[in-house]
């Protein structure tokens, strides 16, 4: 068992090293979506259970719509190396600046943000206090 444990952080290091190597900092943004996504499944599960009401349909309806979100970030991915392709390549036109990506950058943190609420709301589902933050009005 340790044995299986132990390959897994290594994959999971591995993973985490491809991706910041290829990517930089647009890597680590990645990682942590990846890492929001897993952990808003984990305690959308848990609140579910909590409440009695945890069911293999609407847990597969969570990732399917994790799968629609990755098919969302492949293609701003995309649209980012297309943008960069497109303005690198423009004839007769010299741009003071080089392209290195917008839209998957600002997908990924949108993205970022909506898990990290949802996760909150787990939270308070699971019982955790909701009036710890107030929001001073006027």
């Amino acid at each position: 068992m340790e044995k299986a444990i132990n390959q897994m952080k290594a994959w999971a290091a591995a993973a985490v090293g491809v991706l910041t190597g290829l990517w930089g900092w647009l890597g680590w943004l990645a990682v942590g979506w990846i890492g929001c996504m897993a952990l808003d499944y984990l305690t959308g599960s848990l609140a579910a259970a909590k409440e009695g009401e945890w069911s293999s349909g609407r847990a597969r309806e969570g990732i399917w719509h994790k799968c629609g979100m990755i098919v969302v970030v492949l293609v701003a991915a995309g649209t980012d190396l297309l943008l960069a392709t497109v303005l690198a390549n423009l004839p007769l036109v010299e741009l003071p600046i080089r392209y290195t990506g917008l839209v998957c950058p600002v997908v990924l943190v949108w993205y970022i943000v909506t898990e990290l609420g949802s996760i909150v709301e787990n939270a308070v589902a699971m019982g955790a206090p909701d009036n710890m933050i107030q929001i001073p009005m006027g």
